[in-house]
């Protein structure tokens, strides 16, 4: 059996203080049996894509001599756990909302690049952020094979079901999403999140969570409640765990990798594929483009 933790935390303006808060909340994870501690999107700072403001380019580092992720590093080792931390990347000229990949030897076994950047009222992340260039990956760790999206990304199908065919086991997103402002319709989409996650965990066969941040935040005028419901699925879709819409929390839910192995192998759903129709999935106007 594998132990997940799902973090559901808020953020303040103070980059140590969030830090501190998500140091020790993984803590209390790892006191609580878990082996894989999930934290939110960008946990260091405010969400601060909710404004375009040249300053906040400062936020971005390197992953060499970067400022807090040896922090997590250290942690994973001494407590064994594996640690997919969230954090603004900068490389070279280029800018990417990115995720470490941290193993139970404190080593970073790689960094993915959010591959599906938003843009709209509230979430001005392409302003900030360049397309990922990693491709979706799937790692290798001592609890099972962890795929890992990063909000944006856990609306799209063809990412789970990449990370799925790329081996992944249990499919992790860390997350900052809430209220819609009134020019984006003002609408709740807390249900419309949760379903769409649960049907990717439903259509591959395997273990899902997202990590979602509570609170509200005011960047540059803007103000934005997030609405929290970070929750970890089954392979069938049932909810192992739920959180609210405004507690910090840890969630935590034993995950039977073996079991979920032998039920997507019986249950055909890969066996059936049929990728030699799937054309139009690599065309923008669904019209299929040969050589």
């Amino acid at each position: 059996m594998t132990r997940l933790a799902v973090v559901q935390m808020s953020m303040g303006p103070e980059r140590e203080t969030n830090l501190a808060k998500a140091l020790r909340m993984v803590r209390e994870a790892a006191a609580m049996g878990a082996q894989i501690v999930l934290l939110p999107e960008l946990f260091e700072s405010l969400y601060f894509c909710q404004a375009e403001r040249e300053h906040y380019f400062g936020l971005a580092h390197p992953v060499e001599g970067h400022p807090f992720l040896p922090r997590f590093q250290q942690l994973a080792r001494e407590l064994r756990l594996v640690l997919p931390v969230s954090f603004f990347e900068r490389a070279g000229q280029a800018h990417y909302n990115s995720l470490a990949m941290i193993g139970p030897d404190g080593e970073i076994a790689g960094v993915y690049r959010k591959s599906h950047i938003p843009d709209g009222p509230g979430y001005e992340e392409k302003y900030y952020f360049n397309p990922g260039d990693t491709g979706f990956l799937a790692f290798p760790t001592p609890y099972g094979v962890v795929g890992a999206g990063i909000c944006w990304d856990q609306w799209y199908p063809e990412c789970a079901r990449s990370l799925v065919l790329l081996g992944a086991e249990v499919l992790l997103y860390p997350t900052a999403i809430g209220s819609e402002p009134p020019e984006a319709g003002g609408i709740d989409t807390k249900e419309m999140w949760q379903r769409v996650m649960i049907g990717h965990a439903v259509a591959n066969l395997c273990y899902l969570a997202a990590a979602n941040r509570v609170g509200t935040e005011e960047v540059e005028g803007h103000t934005q409640t997030y609405y929290g419901s970070s929750f970890i699925a089954d392979y069938m879709g049932n909810k192992l765990a739920e959180a609210g819409r405004e507690e910090e929390t840890i969630l935590v839910a034993e995950l039977d990798l073996e079991e979920a192995r032998r039920f997507r192998a019986g249950f055909g759903f890969f066996r059936d594929r049929r990728p030699d129709l799937y054309g139009p999935l690599l065309t923008l106007d669904g019209k299929t483009r040969r050589a």
